[in-house]
């Protein structure tokens, strides 16, 4: 915006018309070419500085919200009027200086020509932006105006906004470093347990529990089978097994073989396993009886573990030789893949161990805890909830299969086990604590949260429902081992939103601007991790993992590596992360996360469709779910229920849409892209599917 000042004989006063302007940098030109840019601009809007800017905002109609002033928020000015005006006989003149006490926009930047040079000042809105911050800003604005004296022909995304200072300060913030043991594994931690506190209880699932003792003779002796049939370190083993003791020995005995177990989900459906079985080359595989007539054609060999007492009891229950080392594969997760194939992501040892230490130093399990695991495992938080209890000394308490479902029964098992400690995710946390009998789970120590954005009004909530209980807020990707940032929740916070945290021990996080330099405090950037528990990629997919898994330009070790994530954050001024949402179209719903590109690949393959769009959609507050779009083959509408049925075949569940809305054809901008924003919502339409 810029500034007109009318003098006209016959009048006193001073008449001002603000002059919208836009700048385009999208092509990151040097800072020579975006003057010219700006100059061209101004010129042209100087041409038609008297049209009012109420008539073009009449013109424009903007959507309006009384919250901010329409078309712009941000002002200059420049104050390049003379300094001292004529005297005026009978008439002393003297400036006064008067503060509005409100702001007139969400910032603006004054600044005046002095005979000592430029003077600038900034009024903002408190609502937005406190002291720290402004004062922040303004040091970026003079170190961005020295880096363009310096070099103005620097392209715009290389100019330097981020000084010594600052730098300092976010490598203290990423000062981590905690010394764990560097031979640890799995094995290692489990066994040492297991010899502390043999006769303590470690699993309970309905009926049945395993104390250490019982648990690690059960384990030994599947690992000694498994290493009997060649599985060597690094060797993935499938698993196919509902919620139950055989899953949790199974698992545990792969990892004492030195194999990598790999979470093959009952509820998947047939070609989504069929790629699994691809990708990790899985050879053998430990299931359940009942459930191996559902397995697609493969050429696995399957163990039945519930059904092979006999057969196992032959084995030695003593632990087997050390075969795992720091660096060999502990687990592999599939996660979804933008491409229409899911992708295996592959975690070490190290990177977990890691995790599960933090963890501990961090909550302090001890023997009087009693963990809930109601993760379904092909979900990476399902790993601290196996692992974690068995690693500490604590009781796991197995949830039913669907139990994480039913808010009624997961009440009803915490009272009836005193469950310590728990999981949510954010929108099952909602759903839980609407349960009638929620007040009576006092025995609660520790709620932690992760996979969604947690709200304020969410943790307000947990806070008035449980006076005695810590609420967790955690963050982290599968191709991280889990969680690389952790916060505190505060009982009586006034901030409107809830962050996601600082790293955790042996891990450090940049905020990277697209240029690939760090982002200014306070200022959006893509998340990158990099330390212990950065995965070693994706099984059977090196483009893929170039692409993600890029050598860390942070770091002076030339083999060091950050995964990118994509996801959208800022450093606030005390040094935790915010999380903003994603730079992609990658969502996250009930903690699973989706890509929305493999949703639309699935439906575009349908020689019924032309093309599609999936989107997750929140028309109602506090109830996300997916919606797609669809364009039919010719012009003809499909049909909806044989499209749902066509995608459950292919996806799993939670990645069918809840709503399927026809469209003759995609509204679009002028630029071609699809308007995401004209695509209508799907209540009140008659030719809307929904479940």
């Amino acid at each position: 915006p810029s500034t007109l000042a009318i003098w006209s004989l016959g009048l006193i006063g001073l008449f001002l018309n603000t002059l919208a302007m836009r700048a385009d940098v999208s092509a990151n030109p040097s800072y020579n070419e975006l003057l010219k840019q700006v100059q061209t601009t101004a010129l042209d809007a100087y041409a038609h500085q008297e049209l009012p800017f109420d008539k073009l905002v009449d013109a424009l109609q903007p959507s309006r919200d009384m919250s901010y002033s329409p078309v712009f928020q941000v002002q200059f000015m420049l104050q390049n009027a003379p300094a001292s005006a004529e005297p005026v006989q009978g008439l002393e003149l003297s400036g006064l200086e008067f503060e509005y006490g409100t702001a007139k926009f969400d910032l603006t930047l004054a600044m005046g020509e002095t005979p000592d040079g430029l003077m600038a000042e900034i009024e903002y809105s408190i609502d937005l932006f406190d002291e720290v911050t402004i004062k922040r800003m303004l040091e970026q604005f003079e170190r961005l105006l020295c880096g363009i004296v310096a070099n103005p022909a620097a392209k715009v995304n290389e100019l330097p906004l981020v000084g010594a200072d600052d730098q300092a300060l976010l490598a203290s913030w990423n000062n981590t470093v905690v010394d764990y043991p560097d031979d640890a594994t799995l094995p290692t931690l489990l066994e040492q347990q297991a010899a502390s506190t043999p006769e303590a209880a470690a699993v309970i699932y309905a009926d049945e529990q395993l104390s250490y003792a019982q648990l690690n003779s059960r384990v030994n002796q599947l690992a000694h089978w498994l290493i009997s049939q060649g599985v060597e370190p690094d060797a993935m083993v499938g698993v196919y097994m509902e919620r139950s003791v055989e899953m949790v020995v199974a698992l545990l005995a792969i990892v004492k073989a030195g194999g990598a177990y790999v979470p093959l989900d009952p509820d998947y459906p047939e070609q989504r396993l069929v790629h699994m079985f691809e990708d990790a080359d899985i050879k053998l595989l430990l299931a359940q009886s009942e459930l191996v007539s559902q397995l697609p054609a493969h050429d696995a060999q399957v163990l039945c573990v519930d059904t092979s007492a006999d057969q196992l009891e032959q084995q030695p229950d003593t632990n087997p030789p050390q075969r795992a080392r720091p660096d060999s594969l502990a687990y592999v997760i599939f996660t979804s893949g933008s491409t229409g194939r899911p992708k295996g992501v592959m975690n070490e040892h190290h990177g977990i161990v890691n995790r599960l230490l933090w963890m501990q130093s961090e909550y302090g399990l001890g023997p009087d805890d009693k963990v809930l695991q109601k993760t379904p495992y092909s979900f990476d938080v399902s790993v601290w909830e196996f692992f974690w209890p068995l690693i500490s000394g604590a009781t796991l308490v197995m949830a039913r299969p669907d139990g994480h479902k039913d808010s009624t029964y997961l009440t009803e098992i915490i009272q009836q086990h005193g469950i310590t400690t728990m999981h949510f995710v954010p929108s099952m946390l909602q759903v839980f604590m609407q349960d009638a009998s929620v007040s009576d789970c006092s025995s609660l120590r520790r709620v932690i949260c992760s996979g969604e954005a947690l709200s304020h009004d969410l943790q307000a909530r947990f806070f008035a429902i449980f006076a005695s209980a810590g609420l967790h807020n955690l963050y982290g990707p599968t191709e991280a081992a889990i969680d690389v940032s952790y916060w505190a929740c505060e009982r009586d916070s006034s901030d409107n939103t809830v962050p996601i945290g600082r790293p955790v021990a042996n891990t450090r996080i940049h905020i990277v601007e697209p240029s690939g330099q760090a982002a200014p405090i306070g200022v959006a950037g893509e998340l990158w991790i990099a330390g212990e528990q950065v995965a070693r990629g994706y099984a059977n997919r090196p483009d893929l993992t170039a692409e993600r898994f890029i050598p860390d330009p942070f770091s002076t070790n030339s083999s060091a590596r950050v995964y990118r994530t994509g996801d959208l954050v800022r450093w606030r001024n005390d040094g935790a992360i915010e999380f903003l949402g994603r730079i992609d179209h990658q969502v996250k719903l009930r903690g699973f996360r989706i890509e929305l590109g493999e949703i639309e690949a699935t439906l575009d393959a349908l020689p019924e469709i032309e093309q599609s769009l999936v989107m997750l959609r929140e028309d109602v507050p506090g109830s996300k779910r997916l919606v797609a779009y669809v364009v039919g083959t010719g012009g003809n509408v499909p049909d909806i229920p044989q499209l749902r049925d066509a995608l459950k075949q292919q996806l799993p569940e939670y990645m069918v849409p809840a709503a399927f809305v026809p469209l003759s054809e995609f509204p679009l901008l002028p630029n071609g892209k699809v308007d995401r924003k004209a695509l209508p919502e799907p209540e009140g339409r008659r030719d809307v599917t929904d479940e």
